[in-house]
């Protein structure tokens, strides 16, 4: 980790990590999580593999979406981490995403209250790093990983 160009977030999500890994790659459970409330996630396409993708749009209103990312998977380690990066398109093709490129690792830990979930997201150099925190990073990552908990710990119903 290098503080000059990463953000973390960290928290214990109180549910076994395959409970939580599955969250992350069912697309009807990541579309409820993956954006912060009240905007809803519509899930395009969530291919959980080296390569795969994973595209989705947003809503404000519950009828309207337009895209939201663009992204791909580089690694998947079931049950112990994601990798993808929005700087590179679910097409290969490189991108210049808005606002800023990023990779995110994701991690998946046991904890004696459950999971310790982490997610270090990388960035090219301190501007975009700096762009990413003044943007609310914290809020924004802590608010779906807030969501992702409720649904991974089941106070969140299935629709």
């Amino acid at each position: 980790m290098n503080p000059d160009l990463d953000l973390v977030l960290e928290r214990i999500i109180r549910a076994p990590r395959a409970t939580v890994w599955h969250a992350w790659t069912d697309p009807s459970a990541f579309a409820r999580w993956w954006l912060p409330a009240p905007t809803r996630c519509r899930v395009d396409r969530l291919e959980v593999r080296p390569g795969g993708a994973m595209v989705t749009s947003m809503s404000e209103d519950g009828d309207t979406f337009v895209p939201h990312s663009d992204a791909c998977f580089l690694v998947v380690d079931e049950l112990e981490r994601l990798v993808f990066t929005n700087a590179i398109d679910s097409g290969w093709r490189p991108a210049l995403p808005a606002p800023v490129p990023m990779t995110a690792e994701i991690t998946f830990g046991d904890h004696p209250e459950g999971t310790a979930y982490r997610a270090v997201v990388r960035h090219a150099d301190p501007v975009d790093r700096a762009r990413h925190e003044e943007l609310g990073f914290a809020e924004g990552w802590g608010s779906v990983a807030a969501q992702l908990a409720a649904v991974a710990e089941g106070a969140v119903p299935a629709v």
